[in-house]
C-alpha cells in the first residue's frame, strides 16, 4: 500500500497543544494549556495536553494526542513501519466503542495526514501492569475484560455479522507489517539464535533447549499457522496488561494498532500470559511467601473467572444474535468453544516464552533488581510457557490449565 506522507512530520509539544485546542467542548479559548510527552512505547509519540497548574491525574479537562512514527522507536529508523497502523488503531477503537463504549477510550477524531488520533485522557486510571506489580487487585476486571472479549470477538466474527460484510472488514483491517512483527517475535525468533532476541546470559542453557525441542517447535508451528490463516474475528492484537488502564471500578483497553483478523484465542492468551508473567515476577515483588501465594492464587482464579465468564457471554451472544443457521447445529458450539480454549492455552504459552527470551520483555520480570529472584522468575515463566504450548491440544477445561500453572509455580513441571 502506497502512503502519501508529504504532510507528515513528527509533532512538537506546541503543535500537540494546538491540535487539542481544535477539539470542541473540552477547553475554553482562553485556557492556558501545557503538554507532557508521556509515550514510553515502542512505536508512537504520545502527548497529554491539560490545563496549566492542574495535576496529570486530576479530573480537569485533558486530552491525549497519539501519533504513529514511521519506524519502531525501540530500534530506530532502520526498522521502518507503515503509518497506516494509526488508521487501523482508530478504526478498531471506533468499532470497539460501538460495542463496549465503557471499556475503551473515546476517540475525538483521527487525522490521516499526520497519522494522529485525539482521544480521551485516562490519567485517573493506572496501567494494569504497574498495579499488578504493586500487588493490587481489581475485583471487576474479569467481568470487564470478558465483556470486551465476548462482544468485540463475537460481533466481528462470521457468527455475529454477515459473512460478506465480514470479508470486506477483513480487507479493511489487513495489517501485514505489524503482523510480521508478531509472526517473527513470537513464533520464530525465540526458537533460534536470532539477532532480535534479548537473552540474559544465565538463560543461555534454557534457550538452547528451546531451540532443540522438536515437540515444542511442532506446536509453535501449528499455532503460527492459525495466526497466519485463521481470520476468525477482529483481534486487538496486542492485548497485554500494558494496554489496559484500570481502577478498582473501571477498565479501559487501549492501543489496538496491531488489530487484524486472526484466531480468537490469541487475544485471550495474551491476557492470560501477562497475568502469569506477573505471577512469576512476584518471586521478587511479594514481600514473603504468604503474600506471594495469595497473589498467585488471585491471578490464577482471575484467569479461570475470565474464561468462564467469556465462555458464558460468548455462548449467550451466539444464542441470541447468531446470524448463521448452520452454526446452530447441535454440538458445533461446544466444539468451537473447546477449540478456542486450546488455542488460548497455546498462545498463552508462546507469549510467555517470547517475553523472556525475545526482543521485548515485560517489567513484571525484566525490571526485577535482584538477579537471583529474576532468574527464578524467568525460569518459572519459561517452564510454564513451554508446558502450556506442548499441552494446548490436549486441554479440555480451564481447570486443566489451572492445574498446569499451579504445578509450575510450586516447582512441579509438566510437558
Amino acid at each position: 500500500m502506497t502512503e502519501n506522507t508529504s504532510a507528515y512530520h513528527p509533532l512538537t509539544v506546541e503543535e500537540a497543544i494546538n491540535v487539542a485546542r481544535t477539539v470542541t467542548n473540552v477547553f475554553y479559548p482562553t485556557d492556558e494549556l501545557i503538554c507532557d510527552e508521556i509515550g514510553d512505547g515502542n512505536l508512537n509519540l504520545v502527548f497529554r495536553v491539560r490545563l496549566a497548574h492542574s495535576e496529570p491525574a486530576s479530573h480537569t479537562p485533558s486530552l491525549i494526542v497519539k501519533q504513529a512514527l514511521p519506524y519502531a522507536k525501540v530500534v530506530g529508523e532502520s526498522w521502518p513501519l507503515t503509518l497506516e497502523r494509526a488508521r487501523i488503531e482508530s478504526d478498531a477503537l471506533l468499532f470497539q466503542g460501538k460495542l463496549v463504549p465503557q471499556l475503551v477510550p473515546h476517540v475525538h477524531y483521527y487525522d490521516a495526514a499526520l497519522a494522529m488520533t485525539v482521544m480521551e485522557d485516562l490519567s485517573d486510571h493506572v496501567i494494569m501492569r504497574k498495579g499488578l506489580i504493586e500487588g493490587n487487585r481489581y475485583p471487576l476486571f474479569a467481568d470487564h475484560i470478558s465483556e470486551f472479549l465476548a462482544h468485540t470477538l463475537f460481533f466481528s466474527s462470521d457468527l455475529g455479522m454477515n459473512q460478506q460484510q465480514k470479508k470486506w472488514q477483513v480487507q479493511r483491517f489487513i495489517n501485514p507489517e505489524l503482523c510480521k512483527i508478531t509472526e517473527d517475535l513470537i513464533f520464530d525468533d525465540p526458537y533460534t539464535n536470532s539477532p532480535n532476541n534479548n537473552i540474559d546470559e544465565q538463560l543461555l542453557t534454557e534457550h538452547a533447549k528451546l531451540c532443540s525441542d522438536h515437540k515444542l517447535h511442532l506446536e509453535v508451528a501449528l499455532l503460527r499457522e492459525k495466526f497466519l490463516t485463521s481470520a476468525q474475528a477482529l483481534l486487538h492484537g496486542d492485548l497485554h496488561t500494558g494496554s489496559i488502564f484500570i481502577t478498582p471500578h473501571s477498565t479501559k483497553v487501549i492501543d489496538p494498532e496491531f488489530a487484524y483478523y486472526g484466531p480468537i484465542g490469541f487475544d485471550i492468551g495474551a491476557i492470560f500470559a501477562n497475568l502469569l508473567l506477573n505471577a512469576a515476577g512476584h518471586e521478587h515483588w511479594s514481600l514473603n511467601n504468604q503474600t506471594r501465594e495469595e497473589h498467585r492464587t488471585y491471578l490464577l482464579s482471575t484467569i479461570c473467572e475470565i474464561w468462564n465468564r467469556f465462555d458464558e457471554k460468548f455462548r449467550n451472544l451466539w444464542d441470541e444474535h447468531g446470524v448463521d443457521r448452520i452454526s446452530r447445529t447441535k454440538g458445533y458450539q461446544d466444539v468451537y468453544m473447546e477449540q478456542i480454549l486450546q488455542d488460548t492455552v497455546g498462545y498463552t504459552g508462546s507469549k510467555m516464552i517470547r517475553r523472556i527470551v525475545g526482543l521485548a520483555h515485560v517489567a513484571d520480570v525484566g525490571s526485577i533488581p535482584d538477579p537471583a529472584a529474576k532468574l527464578r522468575a524467568q525460569r518459572i515463566a519459561l517452564q510454564l510457557g513451554t508446558a502450556l504450548v506442548k499441552s494446548n491440544r490436549r486441554i479440555r477445561s480451564i481447570e486443566e490449565m489451572f492445574t498446569i500453572c499451579e504445578h509450575a509455580y510450586k516447582g512441579v513441571y509438566t510437558s
